[in-house]
């Protein structure tokens, strides 16, 4: 009978001791079969507001001098030995648009960066006799805000304008034990300035074809606090304290009268 009792306490306290787990794992089902994610690719799509890097580069530094913004410090040290020109960057307008050396306003808004880059090629194509230039775009302001129940919260930002849910939580330290993984809401602003919500869940595959999967530009992620959290909120830190205490003199005491019984 003893060591029925015995048994019977041990197997719940491995009980108790294993729920939290489950509430703060990340994919608890994929534990009991295999799954395959399909490969998912994405671009990056230009949105007004959006700054941009355009350098054009050529065998012809003439020709392709005339489409390149410098600023205006290095204007006059282009022909230094030693100079490195910095290029200005350009700032899509409200209508999606930049307005680009000798070829005049573009419109961006929608296209990714290696469409753009297309698109320039297509178009100064007149204008180089001997080999087409090397076009390089780049998304300056690629960075996405991570709020709430995370252990680093701030502005992250990517170089290589990719960037998922899970990429962003990581940069931010990862969700505390109080962050809820099953009501992660991801703001964000589209093309046309509408602003959406949208809700993941991170304990089910599914998150991978969510639309908010990949960050976009000047995306906020907020990860909600639980119910734990939500109920240590109500309380001062000495409330808190005498209620963790307390907690534990109880747990003392449960143990105690559990060993007691055991060895009667």
């Amino acid at each position: 009978m003893k060591k029925n009792s015995f048994l019977f306490i041990l197997l719940a306290g491995l009980i108790v001791s294993c729920s939290p787990a489950k509430n703060i794992a990340y994919f608890p089902q994929f534990d009991k079969e295999v799954n395959r994610v399909s490969e998912i690719t994405y671009d990056a799509r230009i949105k007004p507001k959006d700054v941009l890097s355009i350098s054009v580069v050529s065998s012809e530094p003439e020709a392709s001098r005339r489409y390149n913004l410098f600023t205006p410090q290095t204007l006059e040290l282009i022909n230094s030995l030693y100079s490195q020109p910095s290029l200005q960057s350009y700032l899509v307008d409200n209508e999606g648009s930049i307005s680009f050396p000798v070829l005049g306003a573009l419109e961006v808004k929608g296209l990714s960066t290696k469409e753009l880059e297309l698109l320039i090629e297509e178009k100064l194509k007149p204008y180089f006799t001997q080999e087409m230039p090397i076009i390089t775009i780049r998304i300056l302001n690629y960075t996405v805000n991570v709020l709430g129940e995370v252990y680093r919260p701030g502005k992250f930002e990517t170089t290589n304008e990719r960037m998922t849910i899970f990429e962003g939580l990581a940069l931010a330290g990862d969700m505390t034990i109080y962050g809820r993984r099953d009501n992660v809401k991801v703001l964000r602003e589209n093309a046309d300035g509408e602003r959406i919500i949208y809700t993941l869940n991170l304990n089910d595959r599914s998150v991978f074809n969510s639309p908010a999967y990949f960050l976009e530009q000047n995306d906020v992620v907020y990860v909600e606090p639980n119910q734990s959290r939500a109920n240590s909120s109500k309380y001062g830190a000495a409330e808190t304290y005498r209620i963790s205490t307390l907690s534990v003199l109880i747990s003392l005491a449960t143990m105690a009268v559990s060993i007691y019984s055991i060895t009667r």
